[in-house]
C-alpha cells in the first residue's frame, strides 16, 4: 500500500506539474505575470518567490494550478475597506509590502485601517494611520508590491499591463492551450521510453521469436523464425490472431501450418491448458518476435500514442451515442485504483499508466466545457470572430457555472469510484 500510495503521489504530481508548467511557461512569454505556482490543493506545507511568482507546496497531492494576474479577484477579498493592514515603505516612500494576515509582522511597518485602494490602475491605497480618523493618507504603491494574504502566501500585485486580459489574443490562447499540448507532450514521451525500456518492441507478425525450452512447441520441432500461417483450417496473418486461435484451444489437438526456409509444413500440437485468472487458455510455448532497432521503438511510442488517443476519442463519443454513465468517468480514486494494477505491473506498468493518464487528461481538459481550458479556448474563439472582447463580467459568471457543475460532477463521481472499488 505504500508504494502504491508513493506512485500514486509521483504519478498525480507529474501529471499536474507539466500542465500547469505549460501554462505558466507561454503566460511568462506573453508578459502575463504568473502571481503563483502551486503543486496541490489546500493548505500550504512549503513556498518561495522568485521573479514575481510564488511558489508553493500543499498538502494535499490531488491536483495543482497556476494563477495568473487578473484572473482572480483575491485581492478584493483581501483588502476590503475597514481592514486592519500593515504596510511597509520604501525609500520613496511607495507601499512595497500589504501585510493583511495575522502571521507575523512587518519590520517598520505601519497599522493601517484600510478605506480604499487601487492595485490594477492607480496603484494606491487609503487607510487611516494607527486607528487616527482625523486624518487620512494616501500612500503611492510600487509596481512591484507584494501582499500577504491571510493564510500567509506572498504573492505580487496584479497591476493591468500585466493582466492575462492584456496579452494578446493569440498570446493568451497559446496560454490557454499549453497544458493539454505539455500532456500530448508527456505522453508521447513517456510512451517512447517504454519502447525502450522494453527487450524489444512485439512485431505483431506471424514469426516465431523465440521457443521456449521442453515446452509443446520445442517438441513438436518448432523453431525461431517459423512463420505460422495455419491453425487448424484458420488462416493467421498476425500475432494476434495466432495467439487467439491457439489459446482457445487447450488441451485439444490442433494442426498448425507454418513455413520454414520458403518450404510449407504441418505438425500437430496439444497446447497445454493454463489457467489465467478465471479462465483456461492453450499455450504452446512460443513468444513473439521483437524489433530492437531504435526505428521501431520510436514507432512503437507514436503508435501507442495514437491508439491511445482514437480509444479516449471513442469513449467520449459513446458516452454521446449511447448515454451517459458515472462509470464512464473517474476521478482520484479510480486514479489511485489503476496506480495500484500498474505498481502490480512494475516499472513498465507504471510508464503505461502515466502516459496513459496524461493523454486522457489533456483531451478532457480540451472540451469546450466552462472552466477548463477548452472552454477558455472557445471564448477566445467567440472574441475573435465577434471582433471585441467578451464582458469580464459575463466571462467570470459563465467560468463560475462551469466551475460549481464540475465540482458537484467531481464529487459524484468520486462517491461513485469509492462504491465501485471499496464498497461491494
Amino acid at each position: 500500500m505504500i508504494v502504491t500510495i508513493i506512485t500514486f503521489i509521483l504519478v498525480f504530481g507529474i501529471l499536474v506539474l507539466v500542465h500547469e508548467f505549460g501554462h505558466y511557461y507561454f503566460a511568462k512569454r506573453a508578459g502575463i505575470l504568473v502571481r503563483e505556482f502551486s503543486i496541490g490543493m489546500g493548505p500550504k506545507i512549503w513556498w518561495r518567490r522568485h521573479n514575481g511568482t510564488t511558489y508553493t507546496v500543499r498538502i494535499l497531492p490531488i491536483g495543482g494550478y497556476v494563477r495568473l494576474a487578473g484572473n482572480d479577484d483575491e485581492d478584493t477579498d483581501e483588502l476590503r475597506p475597514g481592514t486592519p493592514v500593515t504596510i511597509q515603505l520604501n525609500d520613496q516612500d511607495q507601499v512595497v509590502t500589504i501585510n493583511a494576515s495575522s502571521k507575523g509582522s512587518l519590520f517598520r511597518g505601519i497599522p493601517l485601517q484600510l478605506v480604499d485602494c487601487d492595485l490594477t490602475d492607480g496603484l494606491w491605497v487609503k487607510g487611516y494611520v494607527n486607528g487616527d480618523e482625523d486624518e487620512l493618507k494616501r500612500y503611492p504603491v510600487n509596481h512591484d508590491a507584494v501582499i500577504i494574504e491571510h493564510d500567509g502566501t506572498q504573492v505580487q500585485i496584479a497591476p493591468r499591463d500585466v493582466q492575462f486580459r492584456s496579452a494578446s489574443l493569440p498570446a493568451r490562447m497559446m496560454t490557454n492551450f499549453a497544458g493539454p499540448m505539455n500532456n500530448f507532450i508527456l505522453s508521447l514521451v513517456v510512451f517512447i521510453i517504454l519502447g525502450f525500456t522494453l527487450g524489444g518492441v512485439p512485431t505483431n507478425s506471424n514469426q516465431i521469436g523465440r521457443v521456449n525450452t521442453n515446452s509443446v512447441a520445442a517438441r513438436a520441432g518448432l523453431v525461431a523464425g517459423d512463420r505460422i500461417t495455419k491453425v487448424g483450417t484458420k488462416k493467421v496473418n498476425n500475432w494476434e490472431e495466432l495467439a487467439t486461435n491457439i489459446s482457445a484451444k487447450p488441451g485439444k489437438k490442433i494442426r498448425l501450418t507454418y513455413v520454414r526456409t520458403h518450404h510449407q509444413h504441418q505438425v500437430t500440437v496439444k497446447p497445454k491448458a493454463v489457467h489465467q485468472g478465471r479462465e483456461v487458455v492453450g499455450q504452446i510455448g512460443i513468444l513473439e518476435q521483437e524489433n530492437t532497432s531504435v526505428k521501431a521503438r520510436l514507432t512503437f511510442g507514436w503508435q501507442r500514442f495514437a491508439q491511445a488517443g482514437t480509444l479516449i476519442f471513442s469513449v467520449l463519443g459513446s458516452m454521446f451515442t449511447h448515454g451517459f454513465s458515472l462509470n464512464d468517468l473517474g476521478g482520484p480514486v479510480a486514479i489511485y485504483a489503476g496506480t495500484s494494477q500498474a505498481t502490480a505491473l512494475g516499472f513498465n506498468g507504471v510508464l503505461n499508466f502515466l502516459a496513459l493518464l496524461s493523454i486522457n487528461l489533456g483531451i478532457v481538459n480540451l472540451l469546450p466545457i466552462p472552466a477548463l481550458d477548452g472552454g477558455k479556448l472557445l471564448l477566445n474563439i467567440i472574441e475573435a470572430i465577434i471582433r471585441r472582447p467578451i464582458p469580464e463580467k459575463a466571462e467570470g459568471i459563465v467560468t463560475m457555472i462551469g466551475f460549481m457543475l464540475l465540482m458537484l460532477l467531481m464529487i459524484l463521481v468520486t462517491w461513485n469510484d469509492i462504491q465501485r472499488y471499496f464498497i461491494h
